[in-house]
């Protein structure tokens, strides 16, 4: 440990390995430390991968990855307490190969990732906590962990230890967390025999399917519900702001128990046995949440960095192409023989602005604040949605044109002519 290195990455999820991996990949001295019993040990639960940001650094990854199912149906739904309305896409191209997106067992695949890591040439240190950065003035020039004589020395050290980034905290390179800007998410993972999930989802071999949902399931908290599935199991979950959970006093897993007795989900996990459960942080703040990412001698990249699209549920690519993007950076400025200065590292941020990371989540910077501030799309438009749909497909002898001035007036009755259009007004300012 007293070695010094050219980078230190502090973290071993998707965005600490993508840094690592592909600096190490360049040549570069890297140390990967990581404070659980391996890559991956504290992430059990499944979650969704997609290919195009890993290809990037590891083109033959599909070869030897371990991957669960390749996604072909893509549904979101808007639940009621008893129905739901949504649409589906499902696609024969996306079973052709190269596939877009897959379902993983993030323990399984980071600890993958974790050898590639170590195949490029890496050290990787785990059961370590890094317990400070070491300055020199303004200059991070290291890191000290919680072994003896645990101190180690780089030209530049990663931060990529999750959206509760202490070591970013403790440094001051950003403030404390907002419960509005994170999500507490919980999971469950029930298993299934691989042909029971065949045949409920309408899937064969490794196709697979993901549910997307929001509505009267989070009990008029900000937040939404999703289920996937793997190979011999089916991965569900739910997330809230925590400021909501926090105000409204409901437990996340209450919420989930509730959640999986709708009459919508609760047949999908028919003869299932849970077997895993787990809760963690996400961010949720978006882009106008995002912290300085960069100063004299430190990167930040994933979820450290606020990098998540909530809209569209995305996490890992965007923690995978700020490791890389971040990575890249240093390998340059090595290549270069410039110092790791605050002036120099500004090509990470200005690299991240033209990439699709922050594009996107420009795009979206006002939904987080828009849906915070109008709770009626969690509570009343799922009823009215429904309600429609309803009066519409009930054949009882009343006439079309007759179903639709009521479902107006249900409409209108509920959130009058004028809030409708300011709704409206709201939704497309948040999406445009």
């Amino acid at each position: 440990m007293s070695e010094h290195f050219d980078a230190i990455v502090v973290g071993a999820g998707p965005a600490g390995n993508t840094a690592a991996y592909t600096m190490a990949k360049a040549g570069l001295k890297v140390l990967q430390i990581e404070r659980g019993e391996y890559s991956g040990s504290k992430n059990v639960q499944g979650a969704i991968l997609y290919s195009d940001a890993l290809e990037r650094v590891i083109p033959d990854f599909r070869e030897d990855a371990p991957l669960e199912r390749h996604i072909i149906e893509q549904r979101v739904w808007v639940l009621d307490d008893e129905s739901y309305l949504g649409g589906t896409y499902r696609s024969a191209d996306f079973s052709k190969p190269p596939h877009n997106r897959y379902t993983i067992i993030r323990s399984q695949f980071d600890r993958w990732f974790s050898q590639k890591v170590r195949d490029a040439g890496a050290l990787v240190v785990c059961e370590t906590t890094v317990l400070d950065l070491h300055m020199d003035g303004r200059q991070v020039v290291g890191v000290r962990t919680d072994r003896e004589n645990g101190s180690v020395y780089a030209d530049i050290v990663i931060l990529a230890d999750g959206v509760n980034s202490l070591l970013a905290r403790k440094a001051g390179f950003h403030e404390e967390l907002k419960p509005k800007d994170v999500g507490l998410a919980v999971k469950e993972i029930h298993f299934l025999p691989e042909s029971t999930i065949e045949e409920r989802f309408n899937v064969k071999g490794t196709e697979g399917v993901v549910i997307e949902m929001a509505g009267k399931i989070t009990q008029g908290m900000v937040g939404t519900g999703f289920l996937y599935t793997n190979k011999e199991s089916v991965t569900i979950g739910v997330g809230c702001l925590l400021s909501d959970f926090k105000k409204s006093g409901i437990a996340p897993y209450a919420l989930l128990e509730q959640m999986k007795e709708h009459p919508a989900i609760k047949p999908l996990l028919a003869g299932g046995e849970m077997k895993e459960y787990t809760a963690h942080l996400i961010p949720e703040g978006g882009y106008n949440a995002i912290p300085a990412v960069y100063g004299d001698g430190w990167l930040i990249v994933g979820d450290a960095g606020m990098f998540v699209n909530a809209v569209h549920r995305e996490g890992s690519n965007l923690a995978m192409t700020t490791g890389r993007i971040a990575a890249e950076t240093v390998i340059d400025l090595k290549a270069r023989d410039k110092p790791m200065t605050a002036r120099n590292l500004a090509a990470y941020r200005a690299a991240l602005d033209e990439s699709f990371v922050m594009k996107d989540l420009k795009k979206y910077k006002d939904v987080p604040d828009i849906m915070d501030r109008n709770r009626q799309f969690f509570t009343a438009y799922p009823n009215l949605a429904s309600q429609a749909a309803h009066t519409l497909l009930t054949v009882d002898g009343v006439d079309k044109k007759t179903k639709e001035r009521a479902i107006r007036k249900t409409f209108t009755r509920a959130r009058t002519t004028f809030g409708l259009f300011a709704d409206a007004f709201k939704l497309w300012r948040a999406f445009e």
